[in-house]
Order: structure tokens, then C-alpha cells, then sequence
């Protein structure tokens, strides 16, 4: 954990004297507090992290994950355990031992991006006259490349959501409808191994697979539609994220097209990708490929993200994105078409970019498949 914190400073142009990371009520969680304070489990509400340049880390716990934390700490000597007292009758025992840690301290970090305005007035009215610094870029710098842990566990969801994609088209029927495919989805990524879901999955039949965003519904299946299953699997912490589309039943020429261009436009921005490219150009390339063909302009989003201890993890690809892609990130590579009224197809991969190119993580056949009714 200590070359974690140390990776975050070393992002920061003007480093303060300490980092502070603080836990709200779920779903109000910091994802960067994980990652600094690498445990797999628990929720960690109320919890609070502190972390400074020498790589040291300091982490409140309820005594709800007491256990849990030491745990995660025990073989780490950069990280000091302490289980914050919560007694009603003793509601600021935490901003005493805060206190304590950071006397002398007057130039603090903290990540704007995530911290609830009731955490920021309570520090504030903690330690008046500390200079507060928006820290955030730092943490999505260091964030954005994965080490080889982050890697390892983000592969393990991508296998998770790999293999039941190539279980979808099994479970396709008529009548069933997108809430039912859905919960079936989310149950086998569990079976799986998942330790959950990384984001509602999206399930959408016929004109509602246009829809980037749609939330499944009661719609049912039935002969001639357009599927779009988005979905991705929790493990230990890390995101993975991956569509597949799918047609039932009643051949539609269109829509096969449709598919094949999604699929040459997805192929197009994978030869571009290797460190150094702007993410642009890699989305450019997609785009490309798809305002050459009947379906001019109805790729309607950027080509991707990163992806780690949040499914949209700092990082996008699309048309303005100057950054430039690194050895180390994970990023989905996402082109689409979609046809208000009629069907959408949408092709999503996790990839990791590597020394020359990329590695897929995301392994389920990515072509054109038509489903009998």
C-alpha cells in the first residue's frame, strides 16, 4: 500500500502535507480510500484515511470492520490500524485522534471528487485555518494505470463476465422478459464468483436495445429483435464491463449490417491502440468506420473508459480526449449503432494496454449471431 500512496503524491505538482480520505453512509463511499487501504471486503461507512508522503497510511475503522481491517493490514508495516471509539456519549472521539494525528499539519489534500459537503463543513470545523487542496487529479492520475494486483483481479471479472456472456444466447426465449434475462445475467456472474454486479446491468429488447442507457422493463422477447445485454462482474473490489448483442428469431438483414459495421468499427479503433495514442484517435477510428457506412452519425457516445475499482474508473475515450493512453490502463472499447424505434447494436471489450498494443480481457465471441426463436 505504501507505493500507492506514494504513486498518488508523486501526481500532485504542489504535494500537501497529508492526504485525508472520509466515508460517508453507503452509497456515499470514496472508491479512492480503497485504494489506498486495500481490503476486499466490507463497507467501511464512516471510515476515514490518512496517508502521507513517506508512504505512511492511517485508517479509522468502525468496530464493525475492525477485524477486517487488521487483517488486511497485517503484513503491511507502512499501515496503522485504529479502531475509532463511537460511543453516543462521545460523538467527536474521532476529530480528537484526527486531531492528534495531523497537529502541525497545515496543508491538507483531500479528493473533491468524492467527498459529501457534511464531511468537508465537519473537517473545516475541526481544523480552521488548514489550507484545504482538491487533491482528485491526483488520485485519478495513479488510479488510471493498474499495478499487478489491480490487473490480476480485473482480469478475474472479466473471465466472470466472459463466460456468462457465452451463456446468454442458452437463455434466450420467447416471452422471457428483460428484467427475468437480467436476473439471470446477475445470478451467474454470482455463481461465477462475482462478488456482485459493477453497475445495473442493462438488458434491452427490440427498440429499447437503441437505448445506450435503458434499464431493463417487463418488455418480452419476441421473434425479430435486436438484443443489447450490457453487464459487468464485482471481484474483490474491481470492475469488469462488457457487451453483447444478439438478434431473435425473424432474420432482419439491417440489423446483421448493422452488427458487421459495429464489429469492423470496434476492429479499427484496436489497431490504433498502443501507449502514447490520444484517446481520440482511437475513437476517431470507430467513428470512421461507421460515418462511411448507411448509418452515418449514430454512434452517439465516446468509444470507452477505464475501468477498475469503479466501472467508469477517470479515463474516456472520445472525440476531444487529448490524454494519451499508457502501459497499464484498462479501457473498454465500445463502438455502437443504434436506431431510434427499430434496434441498437453495441460491442463492448475490456482490453489492457500493454509495452506495444493490447491484451483482451474479455473473451466472448464478438460476432454477429442470430438466435432461434
Amino acid at each position: 500500500m505504501k507505493r500507492r500512496v506514494e504513486k498518488v503524491f508523486r501526481q500532485l505538482e504542489n504535494p500537501p502535507d497529508a492526504l485525508l480520505l472520509a466515508n460517508a453512509t453507503d452509497p456515499f463511499i470514496d472508491s479512492s480510500f480503497f485504494y489506498l487501504f486495500d481490503v476486499p471486503s466490507g463497507l467501511f461507512e464512516g471510515s476515514v484515511a490518512v496517508a502521507f508522503p513517506d508512504g505512511a497510511l492511517h485508517v479509522y475503522s468502525s468496530p464493525l470492520e475492525a477485524e477486517t481491517a487488521h487483517q488486511a493490514a497485517k503484513d503491511d508495516p507502512s499501515v496503522t490500524i485504529h479502531v475509532a471509539p463511537t460511543s453516543p456519549a462521545d460523538p467527536k472521539s474521532l476529530e480528537r485522534e484526527l486531531a492528534e494525528l495531523l497537529r502541525g499539519v497545515s496543508r491538507i489534500g483531500l479528493n473533491f471528487r468524492e467527498l459529501t459537503h457534511e464531511w468537508y463543513r465537519r473537517l473545516d470545523k475541526m481544523r480552521p485555518g488548514t489550507t484545504w487542496v482538491d487533491a482528485s487529479a491526483g488520485f485519478r492520475k495513479a488510479r488510471v494505470t493498474k499495478d499487478a494486483a489491480e490487473v490480476e483481479r480485473i482480469r478475474r471479472a472479466a473471465e466472470i463476465g466472459s463466460r456468462v456472456g457465452r451463456e446468454i444466447p442458452g437463455w434466450l426465449a420467447e416471452g422471457i422478459t428483460e428484467l427475468e434475462l437480467a436476473a439471470q445475467i446477475e445470478h451467474a456472474m454470482m455463481q461465477a464468483g462475482a462478488s456482485g454486479r459493477s453497475f445495473t446491468t442493462i438488458v434491452g429488447f427490440g427498440p429499447k436495445s437503441a437505448e445506450p442507457h435503458y434499464y431493463p422493463q417487463e418488455r418480452r422477447l419476441a421473434s425479430g429483435d435486436s438484443i443489447v445485454c450490457d453487464f459487468g462482474a464485482w471481484y474483490r473490489r474491481y470492475a469488469s464491463d462488457i457487451t453483447r448483442s444478439f438478434h431473435f428469431g425473424r432474420h432482419d438483414d439491417e440489423m446483421a449490417r448493422v452488427h458487421t459495421t459495429v464489429e469492423a468499427a470496434q476492429a479499427a479503433a484496436l489497431e490504433v491502440i498502443r501507449p502514447g495514442v490520444p484517446g481520440k484517435e482511437a475513437h476517431l477510428a470507430a467513428a470512421r468506420v461507421i460515418d462511411a457506412s448507411p448509418w452515418k452519425g449514430r454512434f452517439t457516445h465516446g468509444l470507452g473508459h477505464s475501468v477498475g475499482l469503479a466501472v467508469h474508473d477517470g479515463y474516456s475515450m472520445g472525440p476531444t480526449t487529448d490524454d494519451p493512453l499508457e502501459e497499464g490502463m484498462v479501457v473498454t472499447v465500445e463502438p455502437g449503432i443504434y436506431l431510434p424505434g427499430r434496434g441498437g447494436v453495441r460491442i463492448e471489450d475490456d482490453i489492457l494496454v500493454t509495452k506495444n498494443g493490447y491484451e483482451f480481457l474479455t473473451t466472448t465471441p464478438r460476432g454477429y449471431l442470430e438466435v432461434e426463436a
